[in-house]
């Protein structure tokens, strides 16, 4: 039975491979590897984002993956490639959240990279005592970023960071 299927099996595996091949080849997935900021900013949507990091303070020493994602090999890549699925799904549906946040789980990612970096600061300024419940970038938002809703590109978040009394409320 197994020669009756054989040919038509090994073929589908052949073109299978073939077409994978030449997605990865015309994505230049590689990219998508590295550490790169301009990578993240492929996406039109990551324009102000993009912009904002380039013009902060955190340009000199981070790029973008030194805060999005785990810094051990295994789950860096694992984020990566959960995160590069979750974009392109979005993309492709066209279910692309606007104004663009970070998930929970990132938001964790990202306070442990904020601690492991600036950890002597925190001890110092601190005492090692932390806000209990609270993430760095709830004050700190704007030093990674820069200014939200500031940017020339037309993808900003316009009037998204309004308070609730400043909306009339």
């Amino acid at each position: 039975m197994w020669k009756t299927y054989k040919l038509p099996v090994i073929t589908g595996i052949i073109l299978s491979t073939i077409v994978v091949g030449m997605l990865l080849y015309v994505s230049d997935f590689s990219v998508y590897l590295g550490d790169n900021p301009t990578t993240c900013n492929n996406c039109h949507v990551m324009d102000a984002v993009y912009e904002g990091w380039f013009h902060s303070s955190h340009r000199l020493w981070t790029t973008c993956n030194d805060c999005h994602t785990p810094h051990e090999f295994i789950p860096k890549y694992f984020v990566k490639a959960r995160s590069g699925f979750n974009h392109v799904s979005a993309f492709t549906l066209g279910h692309l959240p606007v104004p663009l946040r970070a998930k929970e789980s990132t938001k964790e990612i990202i306070q442990k990279n904020c601690l492991r970096c600036h950890q002597d600061t925190i001890e110092s300024v601190a005492d090692g005592q932390m806000d209990a419940g609270r993430y760095c970038f709830e004050c700190h938002r704007s030093i990674a970023h820069g200014e939200r809703g500031i940017s020339i590109l037309p993808f900003q978040d316009k009037g998204s960071y309004l308070s609730f009394s400043e909306e009339g409320n």
